[in-house]
């Protein structure tokens, strides 16, 4: 491989790596504030999943995938996997108090 086409897929690929940082703090910080809402819920006895704010919410990332061209259907199955492990931190908080 030439060293211009090296040099090139080097700088795509830290963009990509700075990205991937990015995208690993932001889950981290959303999983704080869903363990909150775990909590919560737990202590006002409110049930571990909620399908309508669910399907409000896929609904809603669905727009914001397609407005900024990005695949609808993956954006779904990426917060569909979101939710369900929520849910699951929920569940477990739910009979373990804990995590």
């Amino acid at each position: 491989m030439k060293d211009e086409h090296k040099a090139q897929l080097k700088s795509y690929r830290e963009s990509i790596d700075n990205i991937d940082a990015s995208l690993v703090f932001m889950l981290a910080e959303r999983f704080k504030i869903t363990k909150a809402v775990g909590f919560y819920k737990k202590e006002h006895d409110l049930p571990p999943a909620d399908p309508s704010r669910e399907q409000e919410q896929v609904a809603r990332l669905r727009e914001l995938a397609d407005s900024a061209r990005l695949d609808p259907e993956f954006s779904e199955k990426f917060l569909n996997f979101i939710i369900r492990e929520v849910i699951q931190h929920h569940e477990r908080i739910r009979e373990k108090g804990e995590i």
